[in-house]
């Protein structure tokens, strides 16, 4: 009798162990998705090029303001930002006469592929570049706007089109063509609202519910974006759904906390050229 109660308490005890497992196991597998990215892993994954030109958009026109001469070379800083981010570039230590982050050189980390066209383009020509360039002048090759007749090839050409395409791709964008009377132009309505209305509400939450005051401590990602569509002028485009209140605030203190992480001293460069520099500086020296 002993040992029959043994054995049986033994396959309870083991079958309950089973059914432990088996619960542990299908709890995982419902919170895989959601513990994973805290949320965001059913969002479309987007590159700051991708994002930053989304903000820019009209929504129902599908092309960015004629009067922002700022986007291209802001595009371009989000490049280098993007492969900062993947662990491809970074910049060299700082020395005693290097200190500014102007005058650090950017480094191959990496030079496996992507799988973006655009981000693998400018890491060829990283990896081909020698000696070393710094970022602002990255920012002029890339955007061709250098003087060196030499060096045209390592433009990128077409950057806004091809981002577009790429958002096309992934159901957020839409192609048309728009007869503006004496040219046709190729526009990119926007079709997902949906994911630009998440893009926007993220950003605004960050700086007006999440705001912290040291930038180290802020996500990298959400804070380069901000410099970002800072710096290419789009960034009005995700506080103008805000009521006055709100948006006072925002143009007092937080847009002054972006300028104030801008101000790195750039050298004998066009504002709008300093500005781009400064945001890809901002998120690849870290």
């Amino acid at each position: 009798m002993t040992t029959l109660t043994h054995r049986a308490r033994r396959i309870e005890i083991s079958k309950n162990s089973e059914k432990k497992v088996e619960n542990e196991e299908g709890n995982n597998q419902e919170r895989s998705p959601d513990s994973e990215d805290s949320g965001d892993s059913k969002d479309i994954r987007l590159t700051l090029m991708e994002e930053v030109l989304l903000l820019g958009l009209k929504d129902k026109e599908g092309y960015t303001s004629f009067w922002n001469d700022c986007i291209s070379s802001g595009l371009r800083g989000g490049i280098l930002i993007e492969l900062a981010m993947r662990g491809r570039i970074f910049l060299e230590p700082p020395t005693m006469r290097k200190k500014r982050l102007l005058d650090r050189k950017v480094l191959l980390k990496s030079d496996s592929p992507t799988g973006d066209v655009l981000l693998d383009e400018t890491l060829k020509h990283i990896k081909a570049t020698e000696p070393t360039e710094t970022v602002q002048t990255w920012i002029e090759l890339l955007t061709g706007e250098t003087w060196n007749p030499f060096k045209l090839q390592y433009q990128l050409r077409n950057v806004r089109e091809r981002t577009a395409k790429n958002l096309v791709e992934k159901g957020i964008l839409t192609t048309e063509k728009q007869n503006f009377l004496l040219f046709d132009m190729t526009t990119h309505p926007v079709t997902n609202i949906t994911e630009k209305q998440r893009l926007v509400k993220k950003l605004q939450d960050s700086v007006l519910e999440r705001w912290v005051n040291d930038p180290q401590r802020m996500d990298k990602r959400t804070l380069a974006l901000l410099v970002l569509a800072h710096s290419s002028d789009v960034l009005e485009n995700v506080f103008s759904s805000l009521t006055d209140d709100r948006y006072l605030l925002v143009d007092r203190d937080i847009n002054c906390n972006v300028k104030q992480i801008l101000t790195l001293r750039p050298s004998r460069a066009s504002v709008w050229l300093s500005k781009s520099t400064k945001a890809g500086l901002c998120v690849v020296s870290t």
